[in-house]
């Protein structure tokens, strides 16, 4: 019998792993890409050198509509045009992350949810190493899950952070401990409703077994129910309330420990104060990540010590400069309004918010509580800078900047006052202007070192 064909659509960080993992496993390959970039190039080239197939600066339909099964890259919208092209409709598609979860020897710990995940999964496989096991940080965040699939030598375990395009499509998928840490309103430039957005999520608990783990954001409605009726171990965190007698999971104890119930013995891990992490929304994801991490095996000496020298994520929250008692702090991970409105609510300055990018659905207006008594000025940009004064010039103080992103820090930095902060924290996708919120952070960082290095003369 003939080895099957795979086509895989999109040669980034997911789809060359995935590539990759079908020619191990002996399947012939032919990989799809229209960008033409340098990254695309190389992975397009390696494939070649293993035996496969690639091309690159557009798809080749008919070749396509050959293969026995697609393995659709994340990026991908399920409304592109090469996706709704009728030659390849009765082809199965399958996502990168169920392709390598169907060739994966290891348990999984998935962490989704709208805000935190990052955090939550990078702490969570933080605190299992720090317990001497192998559990590397994949999916959304590290390596790509078929590069783990990939491994001569399965991990102790994978923890797997997993956005709603990853877990849409997804069939056997079945992570034996999942976290959700919060769900609100996002990627409604993709999905038609929130309930669709919400619906892939959901998908994580599809395969749920009863001897599964669910850790769930206990002040959260909306995670609270997203499960339904799936069998398994519930597991509920919370930072501004109580924990039910009658719940596992963690608490802030009233000393401001982070404390974790397990069958209802509690025990105090660590005080928030000693965190490298800021804000109270870094309490949850501290806490969704040690009760998954005691659901793994991890003792409670090894969470204690691992949230002590977890230092946290660039991007998110990451205080770059200080000068002149000015805080540049670097929040380009916030693409949407939620996560804006956290970053907010850790601000203990007056603040000068840089807010703008590509606009992704949802009005500035949302962030108007969140700002009161804490925002000075917004510094509006990019795409989405006209509906943000729009939405918010009548209300606060916005300064539109039109030109180049270094037009735009050099302007935060003229309004800023000693003891502010400089915060950029978008509500918006980075497209208009980079390649993704990574290079937009970095190139922040540079400028706001840059302009700390000018003042210091």
């Amino acid at each position: 019998m003939r080895p099957r064909t795979v086509g895989v659509l999109g040669l980034a960080r997911s789809g060359r792993a995935a590539a990759k993992l079908a020619l191990s496993r002996g399947e012939r390959v032919f990989a799809s890409d229209a960008g033409a970039s340098a990254e695309i190039e190389s992975a397009a080239a390696e494939i070649r050198a293993l035996g496969g197939e690639a091309e690159t600066g557009g798809h080749s339909v008919d070749k396509l509509a050959q293969c026995d099964v697609l393995i659709v890259s994340p990026g991908i919208p399920p409304q592109a045009e090469i996706l709704r092209d009728a030659r390849l409709a009765g082809i199965p598609r399958v996502p990168e992350l169920e392709y390598a979860y169907q060739n994966l020897a290891a348990p999984v710990l998935c962490v989704t949810g709208t805000n935190g995940k990052s955090t939550t999964t990078a702490l969570a496989a933080h605190l299992l190493q720090g317990a001497e096991l192998d559990a590397p940080a994949a999916g959304n965040i590290g390596i790509a899950l078929s590069e783990v699939a990939l491994r001569s030598e399965p991990p102790d375990w994978v923890v797997v952070e997993a956005s709603s395009f990853q877990l849409a499509g997804t069939d056997t998928f079945a992570p034996r401990i999942g976290v959700v840490t919060n769900l609100s309103p996002d990627h409604l430039d993709r999905y038609s409703s929130i309930a669709e957005y919400y619906g892939d999520k959901a998908r994580m608990f599809a395969n749920a077994s009863p001897s599964d783990v669910w850790v769930l954001n206990g002040e959260d409605e909306a995670v609270r129910s997203l499960p339904g009726n799936a069998v398994g171990r519930r597991r509920y965190f919370r930072t501004e309330t109580p924990l039910p007698v009658e719940e596992d999971g963690g608490y802030v104890s009233v000393d401001g420990s982070l404390t974790l119930r397990d069958e209802g013995k509690d025990a105090a891990l660590v005080n928030v104060t000693e965190l490298r992490l800021l804000g109270r929304h870094n309490w949850a994801n501290a806490l969704a990540a040690s009760i998954a991490a005691l659901a793994a095996g991890a003792p409670h000496t090894a969470i204690v010590s691992g949230l002590r020298s977890f230092r946290g994520l660039a991007h998110r929250l990451e205080v770059v400069a200080e000068h002149d008692n000015v805080v540049w702090i670097n929040d380009s991970k916030a693409t949407n309004i939620s996560s804006t409105r956290v970053a907010l609510a850790s601000m203990t300055r007056p603040t000068v918010l840089l807010l703008g990018g590509r606009h992704k659905g949802e009005p500035y207006t949302g962030l108007l509580d969140a700002m009161k008594d804490v925002v000075r000025i917004v510094i509006a940009y990019g795409e989405a800078g006209p509906g943000i004064v729009a939405d918010l010039g009548k209300h606060m103080s916005v300064a539109y900047v039109m030109g180049p992103f270094e037009d735009v820090v050099s302007t935060a930095a003229r309004q800023a006052r000693a003891g502010d902060a400089i915060l950029l924290s978008p509500a918006c996708s980075s497209f208009d202007m980079f390649r993704d919120y990574e290079e937009r952070g970095r190139r922040f960082a540079e400028l706001a070192i840059r302009h700390a290095e000018a003042s210091h003369g």
